[in-house]
């Protein structure tokens, strides 16, 4: 009779590790040792594009939008107040670029806590990017100084040492408002022939402009999606004919119904513009600085 139950948890025990290399645990991505005071409670468990809407019922899609691979999602709890939990999920987004793109759509303003490539802190989340992975903590009540640690621990698990995307250095400084630059990885600025790019607002005064890149996989491609930005502004908008001097002649401007005055123009394989309520100067110079910048 022994002899069985050997046998029984032994296969029991064999099943569960194939049932978790299967799952494609990875506990190594946690950290070794949870804040003090704090236990893991519960995971690693690990969703994929099979049953990510399990986990993230309304966001899963845009997660996929951004190349989502799997999600290894953990839960912590206080030792001596159990109803104090926090949920920790690391998804694995395939690459640096797509960690960022998601990472900009969740974070809500320049909040950083110095974790990771970039990072968002307030009182029940914490959020940062880190190589190809996007973090995300979230706390069942106020509590930033255990998410900090958290979030400290998890980023020294982490090996994927990638830089940032390079096209986030390409924005000026002067004007930018901290925390704005995102990545979309369709539709730019609501435009499907823009497809995939970057955005991040410049505020002068009470007015708010966009700095665009939109990037294409070709200078061909480029100038076909500057050809389609022509058409809509020519159907949808106005053109105006007259372009400011240094601009050369691959270069677009018009008023749109959604972004007001656009200015934009081809450079390589990217389209890179400005778009304002109304233009009053700087706007021009801001996009001259920003093609400069593009390499």
């Amino acid at each position: 009779m022994r002899k069985k139950r050997f046998i029984l948890c032994l296969c029991m025990g064999i099943a569960g590790v194939v049932f978790a290399l299967e799952a494609g645990a990875n506990p190594s991505l946690l950290p070794k040792e949870p804040p003090k005071g704090w236990i893991l409670a519960e995971g690693p468990r690990v969703f994929t594009k099979v049953n990510l809407f399990e986990h993230i019922n309304g966001q899963a899609e845009l997660f996929f939008k951004y190349g989502f691979h799997r999600c290894t999602f953990a839960v912590y709890k206080d030792r001596n107040n159990p109803d104090r939990q926090i949920d920790l999920d690391i998804y694995d987004m395939g690459n640096v670029l797509q960690a960022f793109g998601i990472f900009s759509r969740f974070r809500e303003e320049d909040r950083s806590m110095d974790i990771g490539l970039d990072s968002y802190l307030d009182d029940h989340s914490a959020l940062f990017y880190q190589g190809k992975y996007y973090v995300a903590l979230y706390a069942t009540g106020p509590n930033p100084d255990v998410l900090k640690q958290l979030a400290t621990r998890v980023s020294g698990s982490l090996s994927d040492s990638s830089p940032s995307p390079r096209e986030i250095s390409f924005f000026p400084k002067e004007g930018l408002k901290p925390g704005s630059i995102q990545y979309m990885s369709e539709g730019l600025l609501g435009h499907q022939f823009l497809k995939r790019g970057f955005q991040g607002t410049y505020v002068d005064g009470n007015k708010e402009s966009k700095l665009f890149l939109a990037v294409f996989k070709s200078p061909e491609e480029a100038k076909t999606g500057l050809r389609a930005f022509r058409n809509y502004l020519s159907t949808k908008g106005k053109i105006v004919q007259e372009i400011p001097a240094g601009f050369g002649p691959n270069a677009l401007r018009g008023k749109a119904p959604y972004q007001g005055d656009i200015l934009v123009l081809q450079k390589a394989s990217y389209l890179v513009g400005v778009a304002s309520p109304e233009f009053g100067g700087k706007e021009e110079e801001c996009l001259a600085d920003f093609v400069n910048n593009v390499k």
